[in-house]
């Protein structure tokens, strides 16, 4: 692996997991990476984190057409399998859809009628009143500063039996994480492997699939209330702001 070892204090537990102890993984360029023995998350250093306005400034940079046949294509990826598990009619959340929400789109002419929510383009709190059958999240949670409280949110505002569905790049190899494209973009935080999403799953009794590359579909068990936020040992405090839930 290129790059130095953290020279800075270890921050003391992983954002997606909350598992103490993480281990220095890598330091490019100014920024600290660790990694969770627990989940195997990878994860910028909290300190490090880029600013709203950074962030905003950065995202204005993106380019996502909803008419643009090749992103409809990539979304396509994640839309495919999980209308293939959506009983005729589901609602749902397209959570950190953008500024051109596509994704909802697609899923509107399937017959799914959709809310959309981004903390930056569409910021309005009335969209998060659940329950939703499903919620998206595509190329959103490698941008989540704390994904273990946005996960729980999302957990609350999703029925029992619903699916979450969650597209990302997932990280698989820490030899190439220096030069990886997928670390360089300066708002991306977060990194998952497939092993980390079933971990997760598995701590909150939820069913985990993975049906295409760097996709990963949840489906919530049946029941009342909330599944294992506290046996996944997840903090359900809503960061205020949600400097999440971003686009590319």
């Amino acid at each position: 692996m290129q790059g130095d070892i953290p020279r800075r204090g270890r921050p003391p537990r992983c954002p997606v997991c909350r598992a103490p102890g993480p281990a220095p993984l890598l330091s490019s360029a100014g920024r600290d990476y660790w990694a969770c023995g627990t989940c195997e998350a990878r994860f910028l250093d909290p300190r490090q984190h880029p600013s709203r306005a950074a962030e905003r400034a950065y995202y204005r940079h993106h380019q996502n057409d909803v008419a643009d046949p090749d992103y409809r294509r990539f979304l396509a990826r994640l839309a495919e399998p999980l209308l293939a598990r959506l009983p005729v009619g589901a609602r749902g959340l397209d959570f950190g859809c953008g500024p051109g929400p596509a994704l909802a789109a697609m899923l509107r002419a399937a017959g799914h009628p959709m809310a959309l929510y981004d903390p930056l383009f569409q910021p309005d709190p009335a969209a998060l009143r659940g329950p939703f059958d499903f919620i998206t999240c595509t190329e959103v949670v490698e941008h989540l500063h704390r994904p273990a409280e946005e996960l729980a949110r999302l957990d609350r505002l999703l029925a029992p039996g619903g699916w979450l569905g969650i597209m990302t790049c997932f990280q698989t190899d820490d030899a190439r994480f220096a030069g990886w494209h997928y670390r360089r973009d300066p708002t991306h935080v977060v990194f998952y492997r497939a092993a980390t999403w079933r971990y997760l799953a598995a701590a909150r009794g939820w069913h985990c699939e993975i049906p295409v590359k760097d996709v990963v579909l949840l489906r919530k068990p049946p029941g009342d209330g909330p599944s294992g936020d506290d046996a996944a040992g997840i903090d359900g405090e809503r960061r205020g702001a949600v400097n999440d839930g971003r686009r590319r």
